[in-house]
């Protein structure tokens, strides 16, 4: 597979994507030994690419698939001594970043790269990726609820919505609801129940695209498989 040289620049770490251009029609880039300097130029795996002279390393990308428990937060850091998701992670994994968020009484699938592009395919509204939850919700929740949250709602200034929603066991005080949706809104799947006056008391995601969180456990994580990341990547 080939990209454009100063994408290859930019997610090798020498500079931006936009200051990599300059570095080109500058001429301080060579490929194999020539100077490039046209923007559209691409460059594979096994080609030598040197700024100023210098060789320029590709780095590994790397994909991390993570089944957070409730009570940790999705960032990289914390200053006021909350558990945070990094805890969960060897050492040399902590220049990763999440993909989204998942808010701290959530469980379940979330994913940590270095890939930006991978980042913004999966956390952009316009890629739709879907997201699968289980949610166990008090009272018991009718047809005409679940028919009301995939209509969508407006709250706070927001659509919210479902792809669809499916109770899969219920009775007078609980019910267990199945859900999917594409955007992802801070807490949407929480706001969608309390519209109904509803109270989610167990969230977990279990699926993102076409991957499951599985037998994961919580707290624990494991790398992507090729055909994993393929699938997350592929065009709709």
């Amino acid at each position: 597979m080939s990209v454009r040289l100063q994408k290859f620049l930019a997610d090798a770490g020498v500079a931006s994507r936009r200051a990599s251009e300059k570095l080109i029609t500058d001429g301080r880039v060579q490929v194999n030994g020539q100077i490039v300097r046209l923007l559209g130029v691409k460059v594979k795996v096994a080609d030598e690419v040197a700024v100023d002279g210098k060789p320029v390393r590709a780095k590994r990308k790397i994909y991390v698939a993570l089944n957070k428990p409730v009570g940790y937060i999705t960032t990289r850091k914390d200053e006021r001594d909350r558990k945070y998701i990094m805890q969960l992670l060897p050492e040399h994994w902590q220049h990763l970043h999440p993909v989204g968020r998942l808010d701290r009484d959530t469980e379940g699938l979330i994913f940590l790269t270095n890939d930006g592009d991978f980042s913004l395919k999966l956390t952009h509204p316009r890629f739709g990726v879907v997201r699968k939850y289980v949610a166990l919700v008090s009272g018991r929740v009718l047809n005409r609820v679940t028919k009301s949250i995939c209509q969508g709602i407006e709250d706070n200034g927001e659509k919210l919505k479902a792809l669809s929603a499916v109770v899969r066991d219920a009775n007078n005080t609980h019910s267990v609801v199945e859900l999917e949706l594409s955007e992802g809104r801070n807490r949407e799947v929480r706001r969608l129940f309390a519209a109904h006056d509803h109270k989610v008391e167990k969230l977990q995601r279990i699926q993102i695209g076409k991957v499951r969180l599985g037998e994961l456990p919580s707290g624990k994580w494991r790398i992507l498989t090729d055909s994993e990341i393929k699938s997350l990547l592929a065009k709709s």
